[in-house]
């Protein structure tokens, strides 16, 4: 039967970045489906104080739908897709980046859903909290200081994080371009920003969110690097697939290579959509 993939994007992201590869998809016969997480999509919040002429101080502390959304919350909503998309065969689950929190939760708790699960350049964490590899040597190359002075208010008095993507501030913007599209060009790297949502949740998960041997661990599962990704470095996705194969050791990743930044794989969708499509070809004959 058919598989349908179930596709989960990252933080202040959304199920619109993923149109341009969904099409891709299609055109290859395949079936898929965006999720919007909640808080996110059209369930999203964006204070009048975003629009321009900005109101930074508004910005600052006018209330968002996401706060007190939780990761458990997530892997919840997820898992209601997961039903009601394994009802009509095989689902193939494919998260990018901050997504792969959410895809790991919801498969440490129904497994039963998930034929294979893919992460693209997706944190899937083993060994520490998400929040600890932050620590590690494999992110000593990151960045996060343009990007963090574009965030707005204090997180523990909204209760979520805020960050102003409609800044005009040259220097944040050529931070995020480092940061996610440095192999775009400046007019698609515009748009993909804003598809953005200014607002994401808090919670980065426990250690009872790492990936479980007896559940997560019995699903095929397929890593995507992406080799000049430097919000989520090779070196790191190389490190969360050792300690996935070493936590089981007898069900190893599939592990394929794009050439690709943390978001070029979805403004120029064909060669990940031929990847993922190939993977439909691992699926057991009676899935």
């Amino acid at each position: 039967m058919q598989p349908t993939f179930v596709l989960v994007h990252g933080a202040f992201a959304n199920s619109f970045s993923f149109a341009p590869l969904q099409a891709e998809l299609g055109l290859l016969g395949h079936r898929s489906v965006a999720v919007d997480l909640p808080g996110h999509g059209f369930a999203a919040t964006y204070p009048r104080a975003y629009q321009a002429p900005q109101d930074l101080e508004g910005l600052a502390t006018a209330p968002g739908a996401i706060k007190g959304i939780t990761l458990a919350d997530n892997a919840t909503h997820l898992i209601g897709i997961l039903e009601r998309a394994k009802r009509n065969g095989p689902v193939i689950l494919v998260s990018h980046s901050r997504g792969g929190m959410t895809a790991t939760v919801a498969a440490n708790r129904r497994p039963d859903l998930i034929d294979r699960i893919v992460y693209v350049s997706a944190w899937c964490p083993v060994d520490l909290d998400v929040s600890a590899y932050y620590a590690e040597p494999e992110m000593a190359t990151v960045d996060a200081t343009g990007p963090a002075s574009a965030m707005v208010g204090n997180p523990a008095e909204l209760g979520l994080l805020r960050s102003n993507f409609r800044t005009a501030d040259p220097g944040v913007l050529a931070a995020f371009k480092a940061a996610f599209l440095a192999d775009g060009t400046d007019e698609e790297f515009m748009v993909f920003l804003n598809t953005f949502q200014p607002d994401e949740n808090l919670d980065a998960g426990t250690p009872d969110d790492r990936a479980q041997a007896e559940t997560w661990g019995r699903i095929p599962r397929t890593y995507v690097r992406l080799t000049e990704d430097t919000s989520v470095p090779l070196a790191m996705q190389n490190r969360m697939i050792r300690e996935g194969d070493a936590l089981t050791p007898e069900n190893p990743y599939d592990v394929r290579t794009l050439t690709s930044s943390h978001l070029k794989w979805l403004v120029d969708p064909a060669p990940a959509a031929r990847v993922l499509g190939g993977l439909a070809a691992l699926l057991p004959a009676d899935s």
